[in-house]
C-alpha cells in the first residue's frame, strides 16, 4: 500500500531524510522511531504530499503522490503533528465539514460523522466548540478527521500526544484493531506503545533508517536478551559471580542488588548459552552448589536498551554511552 523509495529531502545544506527505502503492507502497522529531529514528520509530510520530496519516489495504492496527488491522498488519513481545527466550528460541525471535504455527503456524511465519534468516544463533546475542549478531546477530534473516510492508508504523527493514561490505551486499541485490515505508520516517542501496537517498527536517525523489524527481532539486539536472573538466599554475590565465571555459557556477569541476605545476579550468555541452555546450566550449577534459588528467569530484551545504543550520537564518550543504555 506504500512504497518510499531512496526518499531524500533536503533544506538547504541539511540533509533531513538521507535516501530512506521501506514498504508497508495492508495489514500491517508500522512505528516510526527515532530522536528528535531525525526526520520522522518530515518523511511522513512527504508520504501524505504535504511537502514534496528533493529526490525519490513515493507510491500509495500504486499511485505516485507527486504525479497523481490527488489519487494517491484519496486513499490516506492524515493525523499531522499538532494537528489543527477550526477552534469556533463545534466538533459535529468539524467532523462534518472534514467528510464534506473527502467528498462525503447526505447520509454517507451523517453515517461517517457518528462512526468517528463513537469510535473515538467524543458523545459528550460533540456539541462544544473545538476552542472549549481539553488538548486530549481535540487530539480525538483531530484523530476522528483523519479516518471519517475510511482510508485504507493512515499516516498518524504522534496520535496519543497529550492523552492521559486511559486514552492513550483506546487508541492504541484503536491502531491495532483498524491495522487488521489498513496500512498505518505511526510515529512515537512511548517505546511501549510499539509492542502494544504495531507490528514492526523502523529507528530512523539523522535521516536514514538504522533498524527495521518486528518488536521481538529489535528488542533481540538488547545486550540483555536472553540473560538470566538468579537470586540466591545465603551466600554473597562474590561466591556467585566466581562460580558464574566457570560456566561456558556464561560471557560475563553482574551484581544487581545484595541486600538482606540474598544476593542478585544476571548473567549474559555466550553464544553456547543461547535458547535457554544459560538458564539450564545456572539451575544445574545450583544444584551441585546445594545453592537456595529464590528466583531465576530470562529476561527479555529492552527497546530503551536498543534505540539508545543505535541513536546515540557517536560523538559520545564511551564511558558516558554505556552509562546511557544501562
Amino acid at each position: 500500500m506504500i512504497k518510499v523509495d531512496n526518499l531524500v529531502k533536503t533544506f538547504g545544506p541539511k540533509r533531513a531524510v538521507d535516501g530512506i527505502s521501506f514498504t508497508v503492507e495492508r495489514g500491517e502497522v508500522l512505528g516510526f522511531l527515532g530522536p528528535n529531529g531525525a526526520g520522522k514528520s518530515t518523511t511522513m509530510r512527504m508520504v501524505t504530499g504535504f511537502i514534496p520530496p528533493t529526490a525519490g519516489r513515493i507510491s500509495v495504492g500504486g499511485h505516485d503522490v507527486v504525479d497523481q496527488p490527488i489519487a494517491a491522498k484519496r486513499l490516506i488519513g492524515y493525523l499531522p503533528e499538532n494537528a489543527p481545527a477550526y477552534a469556533d466550528m463545534t466538533v459535529l460541525g468539524f467532523l462534518s465539514f472534514a467528510a464534506e471535504m473527502r467528498g462525503l455527503t447526505g447520509e454517507a456524511r451523517r453515517k461517517a460523522v457518528n462512526r468517528v465519534v463513537e469510535m473515538c468516544f467524543l458523545e459528550s463533546v460533540v456539541h462544544q466548540s473545538v476552542d472549549t475542549l481539553s488538548k486530549g478531546y481535540r487530539h480525538r477530534t483531530c484523530f476522528a478527521q483523519s479516518i471519517i473516510h475510511d482510508p485504507p492508508v493512515l499516516i498518524l504523527d504522534e496520535p496519543t500526544d497529550g492523552l492521559d493514561p486511559n486514552q492513550k490505551h483506546e487508541v492504541r486499541t484503536l491502531i491495532r484493531r483498524m491495522g487488521e485490515k489498513k496500512a498505518i505508520v505511526f510515529s512515537t516517542h512511548i517505546l511501549e506503545e510499539v509492542d502494544a501496537a504495531c507490528t514492526r517498527a523502523i529507528i530512523i536517525d539523522r535521516g536514514k533508517i538504522v533498524a527495521n523489524g518486528t518488536p521481538e527481532q529489535l528488542r533481540s539486539r538488547s545486550e540483555q536478551a536472553g540473560a538470566v536472573a538468579l537470586r540466591v538466599a545465603g551466600i554473597p554475590a562474590a561466591d556467585v559471580t566466581a562460580k558464574l565465571r566457570e560456566l561456558p555459557t556464561v560471557r560475563k556477569s553482574q551484581v544487581l542488588a545484595e541486600a538482606a541476605g540474598f544476593a542478585t545476579v544476571r548473567a549474559y550468555p555466550n553464544p553456547d548459552g543461547r535458547n535457554g541452555a544459560l538458564q539450564e546450566s545456572l539451575f544445574e550449577l545450583a544444584v551441585r552448589q546445594n545453592w537456595k534459588l529464590a528466583e531465576l528467569r530470562t529476561e527479555e530484551g529492552r527497546m530503551d536498551e536498543v534505540f539508545r545504543s543505535i541513536t546515540l550520537p557517536d560523538t559520545m564518550p564511551a564511558a558516558n554511552k554505556t552509562e546511557e543504555s544501562k
